[in-house]
């Protein structure tokens, strides 16, 4: 089914006391354009995140971004014991020699370098299969916004081509009088010949002549053809690029039909044609 290409979704979780959420936006892009940005714990797995990222999105502009929020039974940093012993040590053998009183040494000691020490966080393959399914819970959340926004883009693309397809079988109520006009300018261009005689059998091959150079019939039958082959193709999946062919396809139809119009108001509808087909590409380049 069709997908817009744009979308958001996020997806969060826990683990060992760290909740974690992933955030995924996308936007249009002829390519996978992916960027990630993550702690720097998840740094060693960030290319299984990006494969994950990269099969689920297929493509566009996305942006992935992980946040860990530290809960109270997270502990990420640790007091260093031996030097807050040394320290004391320390404190309490000065204190003794300048026979200061007793003082509180451990809220000095917490203030000193070095005491409260950083611990290094080592990811196993529990919390590297957590994040790899927390990012594709997020991914499908993303491309369950890309479904809804294709649904409506289907109805409009329906509303669209349809609505070509009208005004080309309206252009087919005005043929008959340009015939009856392009004979008619003939006509007069040839009764304003002094003698004012000529063959009326010439007369009538020089305006099929004209009939034949401006019969529509071919490009009206090919149009058709593509405005029904892109209704089949919105309905697969992946499809955007293809639909992108297809509109050029009908464009050169419409501009066909415009040139040989040579009725003003045929070539209004033309007109109209042409503006459907422009808000269809302008959505297409927003489908995947």
């Amino acid at each position: 089914m069709l997908q817009s290409m744009t979308g958001f979704g996020k997806a969060t979780g826990s683990f060992e006391g760290k909740k974690v959420s992933v955030e995924i936006r996308a936007l249009n892009s002829k390519t996978m354009d992916l960027s990630i940005r993550c702690p720097s714990v998840y740094r060693p797995i960030e290319a299984n995140i990006r494969k994950v990222a990269q099969t689920e999105m297929e493509r566009g502009k996305v942006d992935v971004n992980i946040n860990i929020e530290e809960s109270g039974d997270a502990k990420s940093v640790a007091v260093n014991r031996s030097l807050v012993k040394a320290y004391y040590e320390d404190l309490k053998s000065v204190n003794e020699e300048i026979c200061e009183k007793s003082q509180d040494y451990l809220s000095m000691i917490m203030r000193l370098p070095d005491v409260m020490v950083s611990e290094k966080e080592e990811l196993n393959d529990d919390e590297t299969t957590f994040m790899t399914n927390l990012t594709k819970e997020a991914c499908d959340k993303l491309n369950g916004f890309r479904s809804q926004e294709g649904e409506a883009l289907i109805i409009e693309f329906t509303e669209r081509i349809e609505d070509i397809r009208r005004l080309m079988i309206e252009i087919e109520t005005f043929e008959p009088m340009r015939v009856a006009a392009v004979r008619e300018r003939m006509q007069k261009q040839l009764d304003e010949i002094e003698n004012g005689q000529y063959d009326p059998h010439r007369l009538e091959q020089e305006l099929i002549f004209y009939v034949e150079k401006f019969d529509i019939a071919e490009e009206k039958m090919r149009l058709t053809n593509h405005l029904d082959y892109f209704l089949e193709t919105m309905k697969m999946k992946s499809t955007g690029r293809k639909l992108g062919f297809i509109t050029q396809e009908i464009g050169r139809e419409i501009n066909t039909l415009g040139s040989k119009s040579n009725q003003a108001d045929m070539q209004k509808k033309v007109v109209e044609m042409k503006d459907n087909l422009e808000k269809i590409k302008e959505q297409v380049l927003n489908t995947l």
